[in-house]
This record gives C-alpha cells, structure tokens and sequence, in this order.
C-alpha cells in the first residue's frame, strides 16, 4: 500500500504545543502504521492577527467551516461552543493528548497574586484557552465585578504587550511561558488543561479511531523523550529561545480521554454561568 491509497484527514493547525503529538505521529511514521494519511492544510501562522473576537473569522475555525479542513484541536470549552454554533456542523471527537499550563505571567513587582489582579486587565485571546482558563483563575479568588479581561488575539501579540508594559499581566502557553520566564517575568498563578478534538461528522468511525490511536502511539514517544522534539515549539520564536531552555513543567502528554457526558454537563454549565453560551440548543456534540 502506497501513500496515496491511504484516506486522508486534513487539519487545520493549531499552536505548535497543542499540535505536537501531530508533528510526532508525521515524523516516525505513525499515522501510515495505522493506514491513513494525516496532513495540515497550511502551516499555523502565529503571527496571525486576532483583532476580531469572532472565533469563526480566525483562520483555524474559517479552514474548518468552508470545508478546507476535516478536524482541528483547541481547549474543550472553545470545543463546545464551536461545536454548536459550527454552519458546517462538527463533534468533540475526544479530550486531545495536550495537556498544557496557561499561566498568567507579569513583569510588574506589584503584582504577586491572584488578587493583586482585581480591577487590572489581563490579556487573553477572546474565546480561546487563555481566555477560559483566565476566568478559572480569577473566578476563584476574586468578585467576578472584580474580573477584568482584555483581548489581545494571538500569544505573540500578547507577549509583546506584557513586554512592553502595555499590559501589567497576560495569559501565555508555551513557548511564551518559558520566554517570559528567561525574560525576567515571574508566574502569577498556573492552570494545566486538556483540550477536545473537533472533528467533521463526515469522517467515519474507524478513521477516528485510527487518528486517535496514532496520536496516543506519539503521546508515549513525547512522555519518553520530550526534549526530542522540543524544537517543533521553539521554531515559532526562533532567536528567542533554543528548545534546551524550553522548561519541562508547563506541558505534559498523555493519552487522550474520552469526553463523556458528565463532564460535558459540568463544563456546559460552567460556561452559562460567565455568559459564554446561550444554553438554550438541543444538541449533541459528542461523538460518542
């Protein structure tokens, strides 16, 4: 059997951290092991601008909707709300094998704990990972009159406003965690997350399942050696940080879970609660 026999799944990229287990599966060899091709549609762009707070106008979720692409990775709760308002229609495969920190960071010295960040504008990317994460973070130790969030779109974008001092504080995933930290800027608070993998309802059972295994094989390959293949997140800030000063602790892999009901419940009910979704669609979206 030949490459080009192999059906195919193509994905929209996401930041290299969340994607690495894709990268790994492409580099040995993984995904032909398990009969399909897996191939990313274009190569992520962190430089992209985030200035719109509509998810469906960035170019991950665009890819998906016209139909460029077949899956893509992102948090679980931007999972959910993609997932119900998609044109296109899509389901939360499963909890992807990521599991990445998203750290509040500052270079202010006034700033040491959650609570120093009462009434100070944290930057996030609106409806993304930082953004959720974030009201997880101040939701539980300050009024949420208290919460005050600003959109700044993409990590780069985010990381050079904190440098800069045009914000006090900003949420950051790696590498920008790591960065930050050689940089001079200290952890405010950390949270670690899973996050989902959309996928067209379009791709059958068996092709899920293949595509869930090959990348559960490259989770193990990363929780083996990870400094391996650290270069993949170094390569978007190259001359800032060489994959040796890429830390170990803000990102871990482990084998995708399923996301079953009641966590789906759970994490629905918490984004009605800050006003993320209307929560009044009769839907499913797990393809379970």
């Amino acid at each position: 059997m030949t490459d080009k026999t192999f059906p195919t799944i193509r994905l929209s990229p996401n930041g290299p951290v969340f994607d690495l287990p894709i990268y790994v599966a492409q580099q040995e060899g993984i995904f032909e092991k398990y009969g399909l091709k897996v191939q990313f549609v274009e190569k992520y762009n962190g430089h992209e601008s985030h200035a719109s707070i509509d998810p469906f106008e960035r170019r991950k979720e665009s890819l998906y909707e016209d139909g460029t692409a077949d899956a893509y990775n992102l948090c679980e709760w931007a999972g959910l709300d993609r997932s119900e308002n998609s044109t296109r229609g899509s389901r939360v495969h499963a909890l992807r094998p990521a599991v990445a920190a998203q750290a509040i960071l500052s270079f202010d010295s006034e700033i040491q704990e959650v609570r120093d960040l009462a009434g100070v504008p944290v930057g996030i990317n609106e409806r993304t990972g930082s953004h959720y994460t974030t009201l997880q973070i101040l939701g539980g130790s300050l009024a949420r009159e208290d919460v005050v969030l600003a959109h700044r779109g993409a990590p780069q974008e985010r990381y050079d406003e904190l440098k800069s001092g045009k914000l006090r504080a900003a949420a950051l995933m790696e590498p920008y965690i790591s960065l930050a930290l050689k940089e001079g800027a200290h952890i405010v608070s950390v949270v670690f997350y899973r996050g989902a993998e959309v996928i067209s309802p379009d791709v059958d059972d068996d092709l899920r399942t293949a595509y869930r295994s090959a990348l559960n094989e490259a989770a193990d390959l990363l929780q083996r050696d990870f400094g391996k293949y650290k270069h993949h997140l170094t390569d978007q800030i190259k001359g800032q940080l060489e994959p040796h000063e890429l830390f170990d602790h803000f990102v871990h892999y482990a084998r995708s879970r399923e996301f079953d009901e009641s966590r789906f419940a759970f994490t629905y009910q918490w984004m009605k609660s800050w006003n993320l979704t209307p929560g009044d669609k009769a839907f499913n979206q797990l393809a379970i």
